[in-house]
């Protein structure tokens, strides 16, 4: 029959089986198939689900992993550890698929090098973070409540400050990414330059000054003792109130009235008598120099029995550090308050404390929001300044 009559004879078994194979084997045949497949595949696919794969490559190995290492879900009293799939990786088929897709990109980010060097990673580790958090907060922090279950906390058990936190949470069924952004990784860090609120004010800044004019700093601002700018003398805070003296090209030469404790070298000015709502914080050398900062006679603070000063200081500064209105501070503060702080709980009123008593209540609260330190800064004196001490309705 020869090489060719054989291919033929092959061919047509294949096209037309022969009767005598039942439809019972042909179902058999293809269901054992299907297991073959079906195991091979799920095999593949639990491989890919851990923690060796996910840090297989050095961009996950030499940077995430490692900040993991630090944080309570590595080790802990119970010794119960999370791994990289645990947090990343739904564990219910139809979004553990959808989320392996999603991985893909991944792939191709390692394949071309994305975050191949540690530079690279911090460059772009903010989008990627706000990538990740999209997500969570897209599926209610799915991956979390996989361990994590309002309905299983035993709040006899918890802290009175976990408790005040964690209940209107639990009633507002919150996703623990609401709160908890950087619970196992670094969070990114912005500089002064990159901070949203600084962008969001730079567009208002005042391209010139006038003398006699008061003006407010919308950003962190060194000051300098002389007109030569060559010798730093402090710093003003955000929202700090200067009268412009006179303008030389890019600098100002400015007066600012503060006050400061008479403790130490009163480097700290703060913007009125007995609260500690900070407006400048100074060199030591320049806080003890009469020509720059001229000081009032002391009042008695009864509260803390500590001296305060009235001081009147003059110093200079690059002149694009200021905003005409302090309103305008303000109105991105406020924003900046709502949108951040009402993830977890109805934010209070800012007159619902004193400026003395924000500060402490503040730094409970941020931890749990991702500002930046220049948006801090400037959501707390926004808070202090429009605290019940400054309030009419009180």
């Amino acid at each position: 029959m020869g090489i060719v009559g054989a291919a033929k004879g092959f061919w047509r078994t294949l096209r037309k089986p022969p009767a005598t194979i039942s439809l019972g084997v042909l179902s058999v045949g293809g269901f054992i198939t299907g297991i073959v497949f079906w195991g091979g595949f799920n095999t593949a696919l639990e491989v890919t689900n851990t923690e060796a794969f996910c840090i297989s490559c050095h961009e996950m190995r030499d940077n995430v992993y490692q900040e993991l290492q630090e944080t309570v879900h590595w080790e802990n009293r119970t010794g119960v550890r999370a791994t990289c799939p645990d947090c990343h990786v739904p564990h219910e088929w139809t979004n553990k698929i959808a989320r392996k897709m999603q991985a893909s990109k991944e792939v191709w980010g390692a394949v071309f090098g994305t975050i191949n060097t540690r530079e690279k990673f911090l460059a772009k580790r903010e989008e990627l973070a706000r990538h990740e958090w999209a997500r969570l907060s897209a599926n209610g922090s799915l991956e979390c409540r996989n361990c994590h279950d309002y309905d299983s906390m035993d709040w006899d058990k918890m802290s009175d400050e976990a408790v005040f936190y964690m209940r209107p949470a639990a009633e507002l069924n919150t996703g623990c990414i609401e709160c908890h952004k950087g619970i196992a990784h670094h969070l990114p860090e912005r500089s002064a330059d990159s901070s949203p609120v600084v962008a969001a004010l730079e567009g208002r800044a005042a391209t010139s000054l006038s003398d006699g004019q008061d003006y407010f700093a919308y950003r962190p601002v060194t000051v300098f003792a002389g007109e030569d700018m060559a010798e730093p003398a402090g710093q003003l805070n955000l929202a700090a109130r200067i009268e412009v003296l006179e303008t030389k090209g890019d600098k100002v030469h400015f007066e600012m009235k503060a006050w400061r404790k008479d403790k130490g070298y009163g480097r700290v000015l703060y913007d009125d008598f007995g609260l500690n709502a900070r407006v400048a914080v100074l060199e030591k050398e320049a806080a003890q120099n009469a020509e720059l900062v001229q000081a009032g006679t002391p009042r008695n603070d009864d509260n803390t029995g500590l001296d305060w000063s009235q001081v009147t200081v003059k110093l200079w500064a690059a002149a694009d550090g200021f905003v005409a209105d302090d309103e305008q501070l303000w109105d991105v503060a406020a924003e900046s308050y709502s949108s951040s702080c009402s993830s977890c709980h109805a934010q209070p009123d800012p007159d619902h404390f004193s400026t003395n008593a924000w500060p402490a209540l503040f730094a409970g609260m941020v931890g749990f929001t991702n500002m930046d330190a220049t948006e801090q800064e400037l959501v707390l004196t926004y808070l202090q300044n429009h605290s019940s001490d400054n309030s009419e309705s009180h």
